[in-house]
């Protein structure tokens, strides 16, 4: 059954309150020191994820690793725009999250690294952060495996009637199973409070948009089910962040929104993808739509940050990715008798806690009479 009440059925809002960005609400200091601190925390992801290929190569880091290199940019302004009481459910790419979030990059490093002192106690690794008191649920290896979960989410949300939302984020290979049709479906037809991003970087893997859906503006889906959406440019930071506002603000009044954020991949699908399925012309436009690059260029033009002070930003970025993996290694490996602490929320009955090779039951004792018969 749907829900019967909850605090963001058709709550009011005002534009002014939830994203003042061009309303004249705010000032360009407040504005220019926004841009200069998203590009901050873009340098840093950048150099955090460059260190983890680094590392992966080194054989420090193991099992799936997938990078947000060129997706700095959407990274940041989607996670500006959320309240530290909202709720972020991501996909597999998802370490610029975690630390945009605020984890704390010595703990993001040490789970990638398998550590115990890693955000899921190393035992989670690169596609599977967790972290409460952040309100980060996950980090999913499983393609739209996080789609369902946040809806449902926002339906608790809903139920106990407080003033937060969901945003739940998404690779553009994703809007072709059935779940996401599903849970849009759903959250449109119970007027859920969540935000699903679609980050659209082109590429499902290997495969392009225009190979894999049949329509490729692929927030246009949202019609479908008659809720609210918009494209934003994903090299921009501020662009993502003043749409982000707008899903949330939508969100935040008692309906789902669908915002699709337009981005590049800058390498391949993984660590180890070498990304060869890409042509030259392909390759040229990424790079040129690289939002470091880009964002930089744009904050010197606007008189926001000189070249030396951008040098003075990668350096601190590159000292903080380093030391974060110093720290990593560092940290020690989980003890194995902790492997099946955190599997199930509550104790769940005739649990084996069996370890790989070890057999499903223990054979039965023989008695001393058969064995000398």
């Amino acid at each position: 059954m749907p829900p019967n009440s909850g605090a963001h059925r058709g709550k009011p809002f005002t534009a002014e309150t939830e994203y003042p960005v061009g309303t004249g609400a705010e000032t360009d200091t407040v504005a220019g020191e926004r841009a200069v601190d998203f590009y901050r925390q873009m340098v840093f992801i950048r150099r955090f994820e460059e260190r983890a290929a680094r590392a992966y190569t080194q054989a420090l880091i193991g099992g799936y690793c997938h990078l947000n290199l060129g997706e700095e940019a959407a990274v940041v302004g989607l996670m500006a725009a959320l309240r530290p009481t909202d709720y972020l459910f991501t996909n597999y790419r998802e370490h610029g999250y975690a630390l945009t979030r605020g984890i704390e990059p010595e703990r993001v490093m040490a789970e990638l690294f398998g550590r115990s002192d890693g955000v899921s106690k190393g035992w989670g690794g690169s596609m599977h952060m967790f972290d409460l008191e952040k309100r980060m649920l996950g980090g999913y290896g499983i393609v739209g495996g996080q789609i369902p979960l946040a809806t449902g989410a926002a339906l608790a949300i809903d139920y106990r009637g407080v003033d937060e939302i969901v945003m739940c984020t998404m690779g553009d290979g994703t809007t072709n199973i059935g779940a996401f049709h599903e849970s849009l479906n759903i959250a449109a037809l119970w007027s859920l409070p969540i935000v699903y991003v679609v980050i659209n970087n082109r590429l499902g893997m290997a495969t392009t948009v225009d190979k894999s859906s049949a329509e490729p503006e692929l927030y246009k889906r949202a019609s479908s089910y008659r809720m609210e959406a918009e494209r934003v440019d994903g090299i921009d930071p501020v662009a993502v962040f003043e749409g982000a506002q707008r899903a949330a603000a939508v969100a935040r009044a008692g309906k789902p929104f669908l915002l699709e954020v337009m981005t590049e991949r800058l390498r391949g699908h993984s660590v180890v993808d070498p990304g060869k399925y890409r042509g030259a012309e392909a390759i040229a436009l990424t790079k040129e739509r690289d939002p470091l690059v880009t964002f930089a260029a744009h904050l010197v033009d606007n008189g926001l940050l000189t070249e030396t002070e951008i040098t003075v930003i990668n350096d601190d970025a590159i000292n903080r990715a380093t030391a974060a993996a110093a720290f990593a290694e560092a940290s020690p490996f989980p003890h194995v008798s902790t492997l099946f602490d955190y599997t199930y929320a509550t104790p769940v009955a005739n649990d084996s806690h069996r370890l790989p090779g070890q057999p499903l039951f223990e054979p039965a004792p023989f008695l001393q009479s058969e064995v000398t018969r």
